[in-house]
């Protein structure tokens, strides 16, 4: 008996190999999955210390900050590692159960005269053929939808650092914008002491070019906190202290990226590029495969045994092999769980038709809006901005040959002072809405056109 129980157990474990074997694994898919979670761990491995990102930039690039914030930023990890939770999930959802090895004993025979009885018994649960590849495709399925989910996160981070980017170039533009108008202004209040000595201008004057100093040293103490908070914000996108140093960023914006081409096109390509789309399409592939499931339930299941049993006196009975099959006649149940895949794949698809109206939407909204920034660029340029200049120049030159009051050179200084700044504020304005029509329509914002998640 002790010679021959091995080799039970091993029969049954070669039946259970042959059996695991016929579960179809995921195949490329599933590779493709495995190698799109190692390869940005792989990539970030490669980055600086945190202490030393930019430390040698002169000035602050928009692409840097977007790959470091992707690369560093714990969210898109903690998405990546939900995508190797899910991927864990398709062995699981594909493996036979183990095997169960019982033994039982005569307790009378232990102690009597008769000889010592007892029993060995190994089982093996089979599903039917075809189940457990069945369930591997759903759990591979919500696979593919984890890993389109990195793709969103990687979409909204980029985004949030690009707009942040922007911030802090508005800042730091207003912060000049601030110094150079103090300067200024300090002049005219020279020239205005001046004249008040020979007679030509009032006291008021001095009086209102101190009120209009004090005016911008509020307004910069205002900028600076601003900026140390759009700083902090960007140091906690790259998973930084968030009074770490950051370069400046350049006198001149460059506006982010945003592909080109008609609503039409930029919609179709938004289908095929955004990764909401990617997991929508996985979303249905898994509910496809829960109906196999639910119909792949009315076929039985199988459970192979073996025992050796010590109290028949025939040696030849005392070896068993044996199948047990499941009678699967709760026909109501089964119909039941047909019904709910069949309204979870077609919810799917309705969740699908909505979401390509909403991105058509939102590409046609996001395309306008960028138009709409560009013409407001444009009119500061081209009207507002020469026209103040203009006006300051013929104000100052009328205070100095006691044509005009001082009270009108401070008006045109800070009527172009506010142009300026919202000049500023609309270029930024206008990347902030490039970045999000290169978004909706699934580029990383921030990075050239062709970057993707």
């Amino acid at each position: 008996m002790r010679a021959k129980l091995p080799g039970l157990i091993a029969g049954l474990t070669v039946v259970t190999s042959v059996a695991s074997g016929c579960a179809a694994g995921g195949g490329a898919r599933e590779d493709a999955l495995w190698r799109g979670y190692r390869a940005p761990r792989r990539a970030r491995a490669t980055q600086s210390d945190g202490a030393q990102l930019f430390a040698k930039d002169k000035h602050l690039d928009r692409g840097a900050v977007v790959a470091s914030v992707l690369a560093r930023n714990p969210s898109v990890d903690a998405a990546r590692e939900a995508l190797r939770a899910a991927l864990a999930e398709i062995p699981q959802a594909s493996a036979l159960d183990d095997p169960m090895v019982g033994y039982e004993v005569a307790p009378l025979s232990i102690t009597g005269d008769a000889p010592f009885g007892h029993v060995v018994s190994v089982r093996q649960k089979l599903p039917f053929p075809g189940k457990r590849r069945r369930a591997g495709e759903v759990a591979l399925a919500m696979a593919e939808v984890e890993a389109a989910e990195v793709g969103v996160v990687q979409l909204e981070l980029a985004h949030m650092a690009s707009e942040l980017y922007d911030d802090y170039f508005v800042a730091a533009r207003a912060l000049e914008i601030n110094a150079h108008h103090k300067g200024l202004l300090e002049q005219i209040k020279k020239s205005a002491e001046a004249q008040y000595i020979t007679g030509r201008a009032a006291q008021q004057d001095l009086i209102q070019a101190e009120v209009e100093l004090a005016q911008l040293e509020r307004e910069r103490i205002t900028i600076d906190a601003e900026r140390d908070q759009i700083i902090a914000r960007l140091n906690g996108l790259l998973h930084r202290a968030p009074s770490s140093a950051l370069p400046p960023p350049p006198a001149d914006l460059v506006v982010a990226s945003a592909p080109t081409g008609t609503s039409a096109e930029l919609q179709d390509l938004a289908l095929r590029r955004r990764p909401q789309r990617e997991a929508a399409s996985a979303r249905i592939r898994a509910a496809r495969a829960k109906i196999a499931v639910a119909e792949r339930a009315y076929y039985p299941d199988f459970e192979l045994m073996g025992s050796y049993n010590s109290m028949w006196d025939m040696t030849a009975h005392r070896w068993m092999v044996g199948v047990m099959i499941d009678v699967p006649i709760q026909r109501g149940k089964r119909h039941a769980a047909v019904n709910q895949a069949e309204a979870e794949i077609a919810g799917a698809q309705f969740q699908d038709s909505r979401l390509v109206d909403d991105i058509r939407v939102e590409v046609d909204r996001a395309l306008r809006r960028v138009a709409e920034a560009q013409a407001l660029v444009d009119v500061y340029v081209n009207k507002l901005l020469p026209a103040s200049r203009a006006r300051v120049d013929s104000a100052r030159a009328g205070f100095t040959a006691a044509q005009s009051s001082f009270l009108a050179v401070v008006e045109a200084q800070k009527t172009l002072r506010e142009i300026e700044l919202s000049l500023a504020m609309t270029r930024a304005e206008l990347s902030r809405r490039r970045a999000a029509l290169a978004r909706v329509v699934g580029f990383v914002p921030g990075l050239p056109e062709r970057g993707t998640p």
